[in-house]
């Protein structure tokens, strides 16, 4: 095989790798007056990373926890008598309750344990505990943490019944 002869190319003279190399020092400052070529990811790679692994099960989370309390699979109402209703939780305080819902009277048949969201709607299940009542509620599924509720059944209305 014959080797072919390389073509030279011929370089302008102003161009970069005709110029004259200076010293280190004059380098190095024709660099720093030099914009960066490397895009911001490339410069700020850390604080990016740190977002990202961060920032977007973060903002996950926030999302899911807005459709699941914005969203609701069931609404309905159930009567029976208010057997308990406190303040719960060590960081997140809700309020938690047990209605026991009855066939006849003085026959228990299913408890049915809710939350509520309101404090307002809470002191007025408080004043009525112990006497039949028919709650309104709303089924929430999916609520990711418990600070929202225990329980999927948040009461929305609460109303004195006849026994």
């Amino acid at each position: 095989m014959a080797e072919q002869p390389q073509e030279e190319h011929e370089m302008a003279p102003g161009s970069a790798e005709a110029a004259p190399t200076g010293t280190a020092s004059s380098a190095g400052a024709a660099d720093a007056a030099r914009p960066s070529n490397k895009s911001f990811v490339r410069r700020h790679w850390l604080a990016v990373t740190v977002l990202t692994v961060l920032g977007l099960p973060a903002v996950g989370l926030a999302t899911w926890t807005a459709a699941a309390l914005s969203w609701s699979y069931s609404e309905g109402s159930r009567a029976g008598f208010v057997q308990k209703i406190s303040k719960k939780g060590w960081l997140c305080k809700t309020w938690e309750g047990t209605l026991y819902t009855d066939i006849a009277k003085g026959f228990r048949s299913d408890s049915f344990s809710f939350s509520v969201r309101s404090d307002s709607i809470a002191k007025v299940i408080s004043d009525l505990s112990g006497k039949r009542v028919t709650m309104t509620y709303q089924q929430h599924i999916g609520v990711p943490t418990s600070c929202f509720g225990e329980t999927e059944y948040f009461v929305t209305a609460v109303q004195a019944s006849p026994e």
